[in-house]
C-alpha cells in the first residue's frame, strides 16, 4: 500500500530492487517519481484510488492522469469510511467529474490534445470488474458470468431522481445513489429485499457504533461537540 509523497523514495527503492509483481495492488499512489509510475506498469500491478479521501485528506491530487497517461485502468476504494461516504456512487461520481474537471481545465487552458474524457462506463469498469482483477477475485465475481458467484445488485431506475431514464451507465454514475439499491444478493444469498435489510438488527448496531465513538472521544479527551467548527 503506498499513497502521499513522504512514500516515493522508498516505493522506487523498492521499484529499483524488482520487488514488484502482478498480484501487487498499489493504494492512491499520490507524489509517485515517474519511474515508479513505469515499474508499476512494467509489471502489471494494480492501482486503486479512493478519490473522495485523497481529495479531502491532503493526500495529493487522486492521479487519474496519470493512470490514463500510463493505461492504467485503476480499482476504486473507500479508505476512511468515517471521514466521507463509502458508497460507490460516490466513488464513481468523484473519479469521473475530477478527471473532467482536469481535462477541462487543460482545454481550458490551450491543451491542443487533452486526455480523453472519462465516461459513465469505465468508471463502473473500475467499480467492478477492475476491482476484482485488483483483489484477483475476477473468477468469483465482478461481471455476470456463469459460474461466477451471484453478487447483484438491483437499482430502481423509476425512483424520481432518475427519470427519466435516458441512459443506464449515465443514470448509475450521474443519478443514483443508496437510496436507489433496491435489492441486494451476496454469493445468491439476498440480503436487502425491496428496500429493506434482512437479518440486520439497525438499533443494536448504532448503539455499538455510539459506544465506540464514545470511547474513543473519552480515550482520546475530546469533548463530543455536534456543531463544532
Amino acid at each position: 500500500m503506498f499513497g502521499s509523497f513522504g512514500m516515493a523514495k522508498i516505493f522506487d527503492q523498492l521499484a529499483k530492487a524488482k520487488q514488484f509483481r502482478p498480484d501487487n495492488l498499489f493504494i492512491h499512489m499520490t507524489g509517485m517519481s515517474d519511474f515508479g509510475w513505469q515499474t508499476t506498469g512494467d509489471a502489471w500491478a494494480a492501482v486503486s484510488l479512493a478519490v473522495p479521501i485523497e481529495m479531502t485528506m491532503r493526500h495529493g491530487m487522486p492521479p487519474l492522469l496519470k493512470c490514463q497517461a500510463m493505461g492504467i485502468s485503476p480499482a476504486l476504494s473507500t479508505d476512511v469510511e468515517c471521514t466521507m461516504t463509502a458508497d460507490f456512487f460516490t466513488q464513481m461520481r468523484s473519479a469521473m467529474t475530477l478527471q473532467r474537471a482536469l481535462v477541462n481545465q487543460a482545454a481550458f487552458d490551450g491543451a491542443t490534445a487533452p486526455p480523453p474524457l472519462l465516461t459513465a462506463r469505465d468508471v463502473l469498469r473500475f467499480a467492478t470488474l477492475v476491482g476484482a482483477k485488483a483483489l484477483r477475485l475476477e473468477r468469483k465475481v465482478g461481471t455476470l458470468t456463469p459460474g461466477k458467484e451471484a453478487d447483484l445488485l438491483l437499482l430502481d431506475a423509476e425512483a424520481i431522481n432518475v427519470a427519466p431514464l435516458n441512459h443506464v451507465p449515465g443514470a448509475v454514475v450521474t443519478l443514483m445513489e443508496r437510496s436507489n439499491v433496491e435489492t441486494v444478493l451476496v454469493a445468491g444469498q439476498v440480503r436487502k429485499w425491496q428496500g429493506q435489510l434482512l437479518a440486520v438488527d439497525l438499533p443494536k448496531l448504532r448503539a455499538e457504533l455510539a459506544a465506540s465513538r464514545d470511547y474513543l472521544f473519552k480515550a482520546a479527551g475530546i469533548q463530543r461537540d455536534l456543531f463544532r467548527s
